[in-house]
């Protein structure tokens, strides 16, 4: 009964909040809430890289992990895929997503844009853009300015219909106009200070009563009255260049993306939690992980190009929703520890000082009516540091920071994670998948036109140059190429070249229907000069097609809307044995695929019971049943070449385990050093593997049974070894120091600060079965067998694996006091700080 009074007190409070409008204004300190001062921690989480159902989770489990606001950006090239035919359905719906945050009690930022980059293709436009005449994109550009200003206004329209500005009574605080354009303004001259003018000048037009920013838009100055922001891995010493914005951090990169053909990247907990305390101990007061979510590139979203279909961007939220374990709980201890201290460090005096002469050594102190709070920090990669205080001294590990919360007692450290480590692992399903298949039957030069995919006004596209792949609008990413040719000149000889100039990472070649060759690689937007010998016979026509694919449009750097992809310029065919050539000057354009006009994503037709393994161009089928439980679902496509993967009519994403990355940065991981200038060699995982084997099903795409799975592979694949899968947590270790309580569970949906009686309504029936390693002392060693397991050091007590499993086995959450209290005496010396170091199996 208590539980309920609890949580129906706290519903009417945030329709209480929710209904009652809120004066956001600011100054060189902080972001104002009807005129209190106030820290701001948010986490982005984009609405199309996850599902409705997915979102509550998302949002409670950051708002348990800390958060008080969540950050978006706003798709544009997904609402308005053809012009002014708009889309909000499904997981476009981004309002119900906002009032999901409103009514989880949270406050959002909406970056508008409409560029948003976000490793999404095409940075976010709608390809149709490039096609209106004298376009130029991000500058001062009449017809680009007027589409901007025709969809910004829209999403602005529907936000305010729905009173979801924090003027309103809504949870929105922050808006942002553009994004990162000073990384690349330069390179428009005039236009781009002109078109800096004109954004703002715009979004201020639009009347939403709460202020609006502008990131990486400190050289040349955000135009008044935009908030600047800082995006990187470390902000603590980004400073505005104004004197009314306050400090603020719109995208703290919490790890990386992979494109296809490297290994994984990771950000270590440590790390991300030592460049939030820098930030709030230097006068910080606004700070968004970007990620906090990082989902999924369901469909053809990814960008790049060459990005993977997983964006997890090891967030304290994983791909599919869970808890990253240790991230997700060591930066939920530093967020309410930040949140209990936010007047004294908003409201009080800040005194920093320095120690040495690079800066590496700080302590700053604030004060506020006699109460005092300490932050001490160490940016040595090496190297303790000591630091007296208030006349006491204190050691702070290399690259860390210390917080006090009464400048008398370490309360947190950076550098000492007391959070769970989760180990997720993967667990076939035990069904035997039966396999059907059919081949694609390329497009050829005059087939009959039947309804497909629109290139322009649902015709088929004829052209004197083989033109770039954006000519399809983006409606597929196979573009095919297709032209007849006939040779005459016998100077020709029977062995031509085929010559091209290619910007594609892939491309397919076919000679009257026959595929004769494949190419894939690196993408360069300049392109490539492509070669292919072709054996002909003189005075007989042939039909060339050239298949082009798309693995995602560019989404970065100045100009980047002009990158071609596909075939530019004239395709020739050059004589072996002399200077001649004949150019191919008619051809035929046709987007798509045959089998998705077939709706064969769909499973339907008529499909062959003997599976056509390890040959290009063919289609895949099968059913599952769904595993049982709640544990995340994927699909194991180990085996299979390239191609594109649908459950239940739904895409997936695009898939392509047979690219392996490479090996580099997976020797060590160190959480000590720069992580923006050293991501790229260290902290990482799987080299030498398949970039991408396993692809997240949302749970709400399956039915209980008869699920469909199509995957069509354009390289050639076996299906074989493709399984469905669940990814529960099989282990999961701790280091906790004595004289805390350590918190252990199985399960995702444990969230720790909540209100009694939480835990009992989240468990699900996953226990614990084993102790694999229990010791009360200086134990060293490394969860899991990577690189080395845990092992006893010099002292140890000898009750600790007794104790530990009286209080956990059999159970699915259990609570330990680590002190002697619980384990006995131990036989350490006095000097040895003690832990309490355990490993269990779920």
């Amino acid at each position: 009964m208590w539980i309920k009074s609890v949580f129906l007190s706290l519903f009417l409070l945030s329709i209480c909040i929710a209904s009652t409008a809120l004066n956001v204004t600011y100054d060189s300190t902080s972001l104002l809430f009807d005129g209190q001062r106030k820290l701001v921690i948010s986490g982005a989480i984009h609405y199309p890289r996850s599902t409705p159902e997915m979102w509550p989770g998302l949002i409670q489990r950051a708002k348990y992990g800390g958060l008080d606001t969540i950050e978006t950006y706003i798709f544009w090239n997904h609402h308005e895929p053809q012009y002014r035919q708009y889309d909000f359905s499904g997981n476009l719906n981004f309002i119900k997503f906002l009032k999901t945050v409103r009514d989880n009690g949270l406050n959002a930022i909406l970056r508008i844009g409409p560029y948003v980059c976000a490793e999404w293709t095409y940075g976010g436009f709608p390809v149709w853009l490039h096609h209106i005449p004298g376009i130029e994109f991000r500058t001062y550009n009449q017809p680009f300015m007027n589409e901007m200003k025709t969809f910004t206004t829209l999403i602005v329209d529907m936000v305010k219909k729905e009173k979801l500005f924090a003027s309103q009574g809504g949870p929105i605080i922050l808006a942002q106009i553009e994004n990162e354009y000073g990384d690349v303004m330069g390179s428009f001259g005039d236009g781009g200070l002109k078109y800096l003018e004109w954004c703002a000048q715009f979004a201020v037009s639009l009347d939403i009563g709460i202020p609006w920013m502008m990131c990486q838009q400190n050289n040349p100055v955000a135009p008044p009255p935009m908030l600047v922001a800082c995006n990187g891995p470390y902000c603590d010493s980004f400073t505005p260049n104004n004197s009314y914005s306050p400090k603020m951090w719109t995208e703290n990169w919490v790890g990386w993306f992979e494109n296809w053909g490297q290994s994984v990247h990771h950000r270590p907990a440590e790390d991300v939690a030592f460049s939030v305390a820098r930030f709030f101990q230097l006068n910080g007061s606004v700070m968004n992980y970007y990620m906090y979510h990082g989902g999924t590139n369901f469909g053809r979203s990814a960008g790049g190009p060459l990005i993977t279909t997983s964006y997890h961007y090891d967030a304290p939220l994983d791909e599919y929703g869970g808890l990253n374990q240790p991230k997700w709980g060591h930066l939920k201890d530093l967020h309410l520890l930040l949140k209990s201290l936010e007047k004294i460090m908003l409201y009080g005096t800040a005194t920093t000082k320095t120690f040495d002469e690079n800066n590496l050594e700080s302590s700053t102190i604030f004060e506020l009516n006699g109460t005092k709070a300490c932050f001490l920090g160490n940016s040595h990669e090496d190297k303790d540091i000591s630091i007296e205080l208030l006349g006491k001294n204190f050691t702070i590990p290399p690259w860390s920071v210390t917080i006090l919360k009464d400048c008398k007692t370490e309360t947190y450290n950076t550098a000492k994670v007391r959070a769970q480590t989760s180990v997720k692992v993967r667990v076939p399903s035990r069904t035997n998948l039966q396999w059907a298949s059919r081949k694609e039957n390329p497009i050829h030069y005059k087939d009959p036109i039947i309804d497909r995919p629109s290139l322009i006004e649902n015709k088929i596209f004829i052209s004197s140059e083989a033109p770039d792949q954006k000519i399809s609008n983006d409606t597929s990413d196979y573009l095919w190429y297709m032209t007849e040719f006939t040779v005459h000149d016998p100077k020709m000889g029977e062995e031509i070249l085929l010559h091209a100039n290619v910007s594609g990472p892939i491309i397919h070649v076919f000679l009257d229907g026959k595929h004769i060759d494949r190419w894939s690689g690196s993408y360069s937007q300049s392109g490539f000069i492509y070669e292919q010998l072709l054996n002909v016979e003189r005075g007989k026509t042939y039909r060339l097609s050239i298949l082009t694919v798309n693995v995602g449009y560019a989404n970065y750097h100045a100009h980047y809307d002009r990158y071609v992809n596909g075939i530019s310029g004239t395709v020739k065919l050059i004589s072996q044995n002399s200077m001649h050539s004949l150019a191919l000057t008619k051809w035929e354009l046709r987007s798509g695929l045959s089998g998705i006009l077939r709706n064969m994503p769909l499973g339907r037709g008529r499909w062959n019971p003997d599976v056509l393994s390890d040959r290009p161009f063919v289609w895949f089928k099968t059913t599952f049943d769904s595993p049982m439980g709640t544990d995340p679902v994927v699909v194991d496509l180990i085996g299979m070449g390239k191609g594109l993967a649908w459950v239940n009519g739904f895409n997936i994403g695009r898939f392509w385990p047979s690219a392996f990355a490479n090996n580099q940065g997976c020797d060590s991981c160190d959480y000590r050093g720069d992580y923006g200038n050293s991501r790229e060699n260290k902290c990482r995982s799987e080299c030498g593997t398949s970039t991408q084997r396993w692809y997240h099903i949302p749970r709400s795409v399956l039915k209980d049974n008869g699920n469909t799975l199509v995957l069509f592979d354009e390289f050639g694949g076996d299906p074989s070894n493709v399984s469905i899968q669940t990814v529960p947590t099989g282990e999961v270790c701790a280091n906790a120091p004595e004289d805390t309580t350590l918190v252990l569970s199985c399960e995702d949906k444990m969230l720790q600060n909540v209100p009694p009686g939480f835990y009992a309504a989240a468990a699900t029936g996953k226990i614990f079965t084993e102790v694999s390693f229990a010791s009360f002392g200086n134990a060293n060693g490394t969860c899991g067998t990577v690189p080395q397991p845990y092992q006893k050091g010099t002292c140890d007590s000898p009750n600790t694996l007794a104790a530990i499993k009286k209080a956990c086995l059999g159970k699915e959450l259990c609570v330990i006091d680590v002190s002697e209290k619980t384990f006995g005496t131990s036989n350490c010396k006095s000097d040895v700080a003690k832990k309490l170091t355990v490993s269990l199996r779920c």
